[in-house]
């Protein structure tokens, strides 16, 4: 019911797995980008997770598409915290045994002092770390029993927007939105090789073009020099010729310089291009390079041979 909406392999799920991808309309544009996670407990039943400023948008296609077959029931009464960094897991197995056992992108279901936690090893910051899914009666209860740690500091949303941009994944709103698709954002992994070879989801003409190479846009990172570019400053080219728009930027505090993501046309993409933008009027330099900016974190289990 699900997967005719989006471009990731939903029915291949193993149950306890977790992917991402895109809910998509029939051009092929952005809608929202999400998380679908196979219950390893309820055979049949998943667990969708959608970006806040757009759920009731998604929570009506998903119900619509599904009609009398299936029954959607959203989580507004419950809370979802994210821990995350090079230590998270090991500091969440001290008060949730067991969950160190999960690898990135899958998730499990603990008890935790008589309520149920739904807890994946997955995030949005390019580290390790774990989002946790429980009521809001005990979400308090969480919350300190975490800080506890000498290890926790509590953050806000200009840190994990930091961390996010850094690692070089695109922000709904602002690097997505239901003009960009999949490929343009850079997200080709995201599009399943069975959902291309059948060719069976929204805008699967326009975005298997561009998987051949008719992309007018791409997204790319950019070193800028000086003061960091925001979104909708101007990319120009080495003459001056605006060819494109950053849609997010700002200080990497890891790399002690400025960075931002952007559209440009592929002939510009190429890691070493050198551009410019104009920040309040002044142009500045930039170089274009390969993304992430900062190496991704995730912890895969070795493959068994």
């Amino acid at each position: 019911m699900v997967e005719p909406l989006v471009c990731g392999d939903i029915e291949g799920l193993k149950p306890g797995q977790v992917r991402y991808t895109l809910l998509l309309n029939e051009s092929g544009g952005a809608i929202d980008d999400l998380m679908i996670g196979r219950s390893p407990l309820v055979p049949g039943s998943l667990y969708i997770v959608v970006n806040a400023g757009t759920k009731d948008h998604d929570f009506a296609l998903i119900a619509e598409a599904a009609g009398d077959r299936a029954r959607l029931t959203r989580a507004d009464d419950g809370a979802l915290l994210a821990l995350q960094g090079p230590e998270a897991v090991a500091v969440l197995d001290t008060i949730v045994p067991g969950v160190a056992a999960l690898s990135f992108m899958t998730h499990a279901s603990f008890d935790w002092n008589g309520t149920e936690l739904i807890i994946a090893r997955s995030g949005y910051t390019g580290e390790d770390g774990c989002e946790i899914l429980c009521t809001v009666e005990k979400a308090v209860q969480l919350w300190d029993a975490l800080l506890a740690d000498s290890r926790v500091r509590p953050i806000g949303l200009g840190a994990r927007d930091s961390l996010r941009l850094e690692a070089g994944l695109p922000l709904y709103g602002h690097d997505l939105d239901q003009t960009v698709s999949p490929t343009e954002a850079g997200l080709n992994f995201a599009v399943s090789k069975r959902r291309r070879e059948a060719a069976d989801f929204p805008g699967a003409a326009r975005i298997l073009k561009e998987f051949a190479g008719e992309l007018t846009r791409i997204r790319v990172g950019l070193f800028v020099e000086g003061a960091p570019a925001r979104e909708g400053a101007e990319i120009l080219d080495a003459s001056g010729t605006v060819i494109g728009s950053v849609t997010s930027g700002g200080f990497a505090p890891s790399l002690a310089r400025a960075i931002a993501l952007g559209f440009v046309p592929p002939a510009f993409a190429t890691p070493g291009t050198r551009l410019q933008v104009s920040v309040r009027g002044r142009l500045q330099p930039a170089e274009v390079t390969s993304t992430p900016f900062v190496p991704h974190r995730y912890f895969r289990k070795p493959k068994a041979s």
